[in-house]
């Protein structure tokens, strides 16, 4: 069976996969129990929560090796 995909299409699967495993790791957090954070990696939080609601891309790869 072959399946073909545009590009568009493909950067459109991408992206909503992105934002279920950015919501998985958000869940897994709310699980967790929860630490203090600095102040510095406090305002790198909020950083990250406007480029969010700004609809800006974020690569989850990185984001998953930065935050362990």
């Amino acid at each position: 069976m072959v399946v073909t995909i545009s590009e568009r299409d493909l950067k459109l699967v991408l992206d909503r996969l992105d934002r279920v495993r950015l919501e998985l790791l958000r869940l897994r957090a709310m699980l967790l129990p929860k630490e203090e954070i600095s102040e510095d990696e406090r305002r790198e939080l909020e950083k990250a929560r406007r480029e969010i609601e700004e609809g800006l891309s974020v690569d989850l790869e990185d984001l998953i090796q930065e935050l362990g």
